[in-house]
């Protein structure tokens, strides 16, 4: 079971990450067998107008947009409507006699059938023109110059293959893509905060998307648009906590979207996705975390970047959304997991009393975190590009002292951490690292 002082601490990081990465404004959302653990929301919804962000505003999640396409394919195999090696031409008739059309539905699915990414044009992107509509995407999946490379020579991602996927659903089940998505998805789970296209009428519930800086020195507002076609590969919108629950519904056990035969194809490694740790499945990117097999997905829509990771062994699933060109969700995602083994690693003695020890301290060499993970206390950098990078181990020897017992070699080891504490009990100050006095350090407002 998730620690809640461990929760409590990846809570505490990801607020200062989102200031000291100047990113507008992070949600997230962690669930465990199903249950939310934690909901939270920092920074600002929108930079210019100054709106605070909440837990209950929307985000367009991209390319998690084709997790939710694969379970509707493996759904309609399931009940026998659809084959996975179907070719998409038998669905998509438009495509007949093309290049693409012998490509089959679980080529595309994995990414496997050498298709074009995003058409010769892809400036829809950076909203320069319309996102394809269903015409256009045939016409460009249509062009020879559309089947790139041979089919299943190699992993190539393709937003133009899953909204060819997103036609063959509509063709199999008679249905629109959103009714499809809303029937078999989102009615079952409950979901009231998802959906596979932007919802005009809800415009004022979205967090405004924001441009990078690493091109200017301000961000700038990115309007919301609506992807057409492409709704399969990268439309949808949800909330953190309803990412989080959307992918604990397809965790081994939970049958409300799959069976374990289609979970396991889900899972399953097709194509390496990045390097050794990292593959594709049908829909779903599979990564190795230090001792965590995850799946999951990631999105990059003009403004919102975003990510979610699922740990069937843990039963834990993290969604993190941010709200701006280089909002580092990937990161954000990951370091749950990091923290999790630093906690299962730790040898050193617990700290039953630990919290009263626990806050972040600065001096004038930079930020020191003491933070109690699975009851034990560690001294961690919340600058260092992860939270668990080059953690020190402390324990208590007395009410007012701690000793760093483990850690790099840079760190001073063996040393006494002496705390100086005010009358109500709150840390006034300690000495760290080289024997420097630290004091609380609190957020700007």
């Amino acid at each position: 079971m998730l620690g809640q002082d461990t929760l409590d601490y990846y809570r505490s990081w990801l607020e200062y990450r989102r200031w000291f990465q100047r990113v507008p404004g992070v949600q997230v959302s962690v669930a465990e067998d199903g249950s939310r653990r934690l909901s939270a929301a920092f920074g600002l919804a929108d930079e210019p107008a100054g709106e605070a962000l909440t837990e209950r505003h929307l985000f367009r999640i991209a390319s998690h947009s084709k997790t939710f396409t694969a379970v509707l394919a493996l759904r309609l195999a399931e009940q026998g409507r659809l084959r996975l090696d179907d070719p998409i031409s038998t669905h998509v008739a438009g495509l007949a006699g093309s290049e693409l059309a012998g490509r089959t539905v679980r080529e595309l699915l994995s990414h496997g059938g050498g298709v074009i990414r995003d058409s010769e044009d892809g400036d829809f992107w950076q909203l320069m023109c319309d996102y394809p509509d269903r015409d256009a995407l045939i016409a460009i999946a249509a062009e020879p110059s559309a089947a790139v490379l041979p089919r299943n020579e190699r992993f190539k991602y393709s937003n133009i293959g899953y909204g060819l996927l997103g036609l063959v659903i509509e063709e199999v089940t008679g249905l629109s893509y959103a009714e499809v998505v809303a029937a078999e998805i989102v009615g079952p789970l409950g979901l009231t905060e998802t959906g596979p296209e932007l919802a005009a009428g809800r415009l004022a519930e979205y967090a405004a998307g924001h441009s990078a800086l690493s091109y200017a020195t301000e961000r700038t507002v990115i309007e919301h648009v609506d992807t057409r076609a492409l709704a399969a590969a990268t439309g949808f919108y949800a909330t953190a906590d309803e990412l989080a629950a959307f992918y604990s519904a397809l965790l081994p056990g939970d049958a409300r979207l799959l069976g374990d035969d289609a979970q396991r194809q889900l899972r399953h490694h097709q194509w390496r996705f990045r390097d050794a740790d990292s593959h594709y499945g049908l829909g779903v990117i599979l990564n190795k975390i230090g001792e965590h097999d995850l799946f999951g997905h990631g999105g990059g829509y003009p403004g919102h970047i975003t990510r979610t990771l699922a740990c069937p062994d843990r039963r834990v699933a993290v969604a993190v959304l941010t709200n701006a060109v280089d909002g580092p969700a990937e990161s954000m995602a990951v370091a749950l997991f990091r923290l999790l083994d630093l906690a299962a690693s730790a040898s050193h003695q617990p700290a039953p009393d630990g919290a009263r020890f626990t806050g972040r301290f600065g001096s004038l060499w930079g930020l020191m975190d003491v933070a109690l993970l699975d009851g034990r206390l560690f001294a961690l950098s919340p600058t260092a590009a992860g939270p668990a990078d080059d953690p020190v181990a402390l324990e208590v020897v007395d009410d007012r002292t701690l000793r760093m017992v483990s850690g790099p070699g840079s760190a001073s080891i063996g040393e006494l951490m002496p705390y100086d504490f005010g009358p109500d009990g709150a840390v006034r100050s300690v000495r760290g690292g080289s024997g420097m006095t630290m004091r609380p350090f609190t957020l700007p407002a």
